[in-house]
This record gives C-alpha cells, sequence and structure tokens, in this order.
C-alpha cells in the first residue's frame, strides 16, 4: 500500500480495538469511527483519532471519502444474531445501509482506499453444507445478520466490478478475547468467564452439542492487517477477494464450557435451556485460501486463547 494511513470503523469496539492496535503496531496512522453505542471510549488506542459518528450518517461518509485513507477496515455492525431475528429492519440499516455509506465514500475519495470488510463464517453458510466451510460453498444463512453480512459482500464485488474498487471480505468464525462484550452468540466466551468467576451454572441452550470455530481476537486482528497489505487478484466476483479466518477446529459448546472450566480451575454446573431461533447446529470454517493468500495462520490455540481471556475478565474486576 502506497499509505499508511488507515480508518477502523467500530474501532472502539471489542474486535475494532484490536485491529487498531494491531494496525498501530504495524505502522500504520490510525482513525477510528465509532458511535459508542457499544463500543467504549477507553479501548481506543491512544494514538488513535477518535471520530464519534454513526456509520450511515453524511459525516462519516465524508470522513471516508476526505480522510486520505489507504485502507478502511470496517467493522462497525450491528452484532447480534438474536436481535436480527427479533428487528431485521434495524438490522439492515446498520449492516447495509451503513456499510454501502462506507462504500460510497470510498468511491467518491481521490484516491478510494482498499476496504476490508468484517464479514462472518458462521453464519454465512448455513446448516445445509457439510463443515468446514470454504469460501465458494453455498450460502444460505440462518439469520437476517447473516443475509446482511452476505449482501454487503455482494456490494463488495459490484463495486469491485464496475468501479474498479479494492475489496476484501474477512469472514470470521467465532471471536473471542480480552475486551469481549458478553452479548451475541460468541459473546458465550465471556459469559462462561464471567460464571466460573461468580461460580454460578453456565446455561447451554438447546443439546450443547451444536459446534462452533472460535479464534482469538488477536489472530483475526493479524488477519485483518495481512487484509490490509496484501497483494491480491482483482475483486471482481463473490468468493474471489473472500477469506475465512477461523480455526478449522470445531468446539461443541459443552466442550467449550468444560474448557473454560479447566482453565479457570473451578467446577460449576451446566444448565440446559431451550434453543435459539437462527441458532446454527454446525459451523466451522477451512482456512487454506488465507493461508495461501494472505500468509495468514492461526497463532493462538483454544486452551491457551480461554485462559488469557479469563485472566483478563479476572483483571478487570480488580
Amino acid at each position: 500500500m502506497s499509505t499508511l494511513r488507515a480508518l477502523v470503523t467500530g474501532g472502539a469496539g471489542f474486535i475494532g480495538s484490536h485491529v487498531a492496535d494491531a494496525l498501530i503496531a504495524d505502522g500504520f496512522q490510525v482513525d477510528v469511527l465509532d458511535d459508542l453505542s457499544r463500543g467504549r471510549r477507553d479501548h481506543v488506542p491512544s494514538a488513535a483519532r477518535l471520530h464519534e459518528l454513526d456509520i450511515r450518517s453524511p459525516e462519516a461518509h465524508a470522513l471516508v471519502r476526505d480522510g486520505g485513507y489507504g485502507v478502511v477496515c470496517h467493522l462497525a455492525a450491528q452484532i447480534d444474531v438474536r436481535v436480527s431475528v427479533k428487528d431485521p429492519v434495524a438490522d439492515a440499516s446498520r449492516n447495509i445501509l451503513g456499510s454501502l455509506n462506507v462504500l460510497e465514500g470510498a468511491r467518491a475519495a481521490a484516491r478510494p482506499p482498499r476496504v476490508v470488510f468484517s464479514s462472518t463464517g458462521g453464519a454465512t453458510y448455513g446448516d445445509f453444507g457439510t463443515p468446514p466451510s470454504h469460501e465458494p460453498d453455498a450460502k444460505d444463512p440462518e439469520s437476517p445478520y447473516g443475509i446482511a453480512k452476505l449482501s454487503v459482500e455482494y456490494y463488495l464485488a459490484y463495486y469491485g466490478r464496475v468501479h474498479g474498487m479494492d475489496t476484501v471480505a474477512l469472514r470470521y468464525s467465532n471471536v473471542y478475547g480480552p475486551r469481549q462484550d458478553p452479548h451475541g452468540e460468541a459473546g458465550v466466551v465471556a459469559i462462561f468467564c464471567g460464571c466460573a468467576l461468580d461460580g454460578r451454572a453456565m446455561t447451554v441452550f438447546g443439546t450443547g452439542e451444536q459446534t462452533r470455530d472460535y479464534v482469538f481476537v488477536g489472530d483475526v486482528a493479524a488477519a485483518n492487517v495481512r487484509a490490509a497489505r496484501a497483494a491480491l487478484p482483482a475483486a471482481e466476483r463473490l468468493d474471489r477477494r473472500a477469506y475465512n479466518v477461523g480455526t478449522g477446529v470445531p468446539t461443541s459448546v459443552l466442550e467449550l464450557a468444560a474448557a473454560t472450566q479447566r482453565v479457570a480451575g473451578v467446577t460449576v454446573p451446566v444448565e440446559l435451556a431451550p434453543a435459539r431461533p437462527g441458532e446454527q447446529m454446525r459451523s466451522f470454517v477451512a482456512v487454506d485460501k488465507a493461508q495461501r493468500e494472505l500468509q495468514w495462520v492461526p497463532q493462538v490455540s483454544l486452551d491457551e486463547g480461554l485462559g488469557i481471556t479469563y485472566r483478563w475478565f479476572r483483571a478487570a474486576r480488580g
């Protein structure tokens, strides 16, 4: 990239703040765009400049257009599958219209930046295929959240094909780590850490046999840095510039509960509750394409990452 100037939308949030940290460590000058509805001001790196804006606003469009960025890492989003099921219109407003506002701002820039979009590998592929999911696999999302993310990926391909823009989609599996908000499906790690700290029962929805691919947030941040810098083929169709970001290892919710107790050195009850609508049964992703084209591989094992996360939550309580 010819410039080291980057914008991270959602950069006061859980994943976004780690992405901002990683970009700064890699030599980028970083701005953060966040409305602080979910993000926290104290998560924004001290070296970054915060713009407190709604991603859908004209001011956000102008910032992307006029900021002189070489890359925009777009993470600002409505992140909860359950919220999307309850209110798909609100989900689409943030996740589709907000993303279009960013893309239109980038298209209007004197030198359009590369846009690295945070998509989803867990919710995009649906339950009809056999995991691990590869990027070209059929996609049939189970929730409005997954539908919105996939819709934006179609827009990315359109902007690449029609407007010649430089776009990348990173399809995250279930991200966990320090600063995680205990909301949304992936927030189960934060919730389980809280249960371990309090000695409370861990609630598992459904049978607990549903599998997920839990990837540490530091590895996800590293994938964003690689996506910001890598020389890549033309972004002219869906899937070509999409990369799964996970571990390729399925872990059931019951296994996750046991692993959290193991790293915390505690034993608490596990209680089953009714399954939630829109929830997939099986999800994990193949990551060989990211390894090959981004030179990215996950570095942190589940037990290591859970240990780091648990110790962070324990320290945060003082």
